[in-house]
């Protein structure tokens, strides 16, 4: 159980409290206890300090008021708190074994301290890096590539001939290097394109639950470094995902297109094929995204939330825009002829 001091010592932050108290879980500033660390992200919610029995918290100096607990001070407060989970971590560890109901291929490389655990199926030609951890039942196809303390949990599917680099974490029951959805028309009806690229996956990359990363038709897709991944994501053949990008759940990617560094997209937002997308985009919730995209911003798109009755209303009159735009340019046709005539 770290005390304040210990904590302080970690975040290389400034301190005001005994050092020696003991904080014994991470908590909302709701639900905080006197043993309980908080955080205040937004001083709107600094509010809630006077009421909270918490222990201690991280705040920016400011925003302390009348609160007489233990302060950690940070001018980044939430980073500060993602950096304190790790203090906090009683997530299950590795064995550092592979257990006799796992199947390891004779000719699969397996670096030092690496986990496999039940169930899980290695290839042929397989590479995994030190301190690999392979969950249960997870399936890592031939000569595909796992980095250095990279964690593949369980249910996930690699693909043969996919690279991951090293501390990246993919969740339950992903699907990397499945084909692409390639099909050419024929008279007789579709003919298959083999899809004979991989997926090629940079370093500290996190992917979701319940994802799909196609593999590249010819090209690979690329998914860069340091990109996060919510879950139920659909990453197309071809795709390139630039670096630092941050992606939430339900999005879909179509074939070809490329996603710049340091972009984020909201939920439910659709991508179209063999768009290009600039550095620095920041694409709103349930974004249709049509046409490439040049010059940084913030994008939107989608319908906000509104009454149902207000949204019927509107979307009837959806359906008589057109009619009703050739009206108005009639009505300022015949305006502007009668102002003519009257002049």
């Amino acid at each position: 159980m770290p005390t304040l001091g210990d904590i302080a010592k970690a975040l290389e932050l400034p301190f005001r409290g005994d050092s020696d108290m003991s904080l014994s879980r991470l908590a909302s500033l709701d639900s905080a206890g006197g043993g309980d660390l908080s955080f205040v992200a937004q001083k709107k919610f600094s509010t809630l300090l006077s009421t909270s029995a918490v222990g201690a918290v991280i705040c920016p100096e400011d925003w302390v008021g009348e609160f007489a607990g233990a302060v950690l001070f940070s001018a980044q407060p939430y980073a500060d708190f993602a950096r304190a989970t790790r203090l906090f971590d009683n997530r299950p560890r590795p064995s550092g074994c592979i257990h006799e109901k796992a199947v390891v291929a004779n000719t699969a490389q397996i670096g030092a301290n690496t986990t496999i655990d039940a169930g899980a199926v290695i290839e042929d030609g397989v590479v995994l890096g030190d301190n690999v951890w392979i969950g249960p039942d997870v399936w890592v196809g031939a000569n595909a590539k796992v980095g250095d303390s990279t964690e593949i949990r369980s249910g996930v599917r690699l693909y043969h001939a996919v690279s991951l680099g090293h501390s990246c974490l993919v969740h339950a029951n992903t699907v990397i290097g499945s084909d692409g959805f390639g099909f050419a028309p024929t008279d007789s009806g579709w003919e298959k394109i083999l899809q004979l690229g991989a997926v090629s996956i940079g370093d500290r990359v996190e992917i979701g639950a319940g994802c799909t990363i196609d593999r590249g038709a010819l090209d690979n897709t690329v998914i860069a470094d340091d990109v996060i991944i919510d879950n139920l994501v659909h990453i197309a053949h071809g795709v390139t995902i630039g670096a630092r990008s941050g992606i939430a759940g339900q999005v879909g990617f179509a074939g070809g297109t490329k996603l710049g560094e340091r972009c984020t997209v909201g939920g439910q937002a659709g991508f179209a094929e063999h768009l290009e997308i600039a550095s620095d985009v920041h694409i709103g919730g349930q974004g249709r995204v049509s046409r490439s995209v040049s010059e940084p911003g913030h994008y939107t798109s989608g319908t906000g939330l509104m009454p149902t009755r207000d949204w019927v209303r509107n979307a009837a009159r959806y359906e008589k825009l057109n009619d009703m735009a050739k009206r108005i340019d009639a009505l300022e046709k015949a305006l502007a002829e009668n102002a003519e005539s009257d002049s």
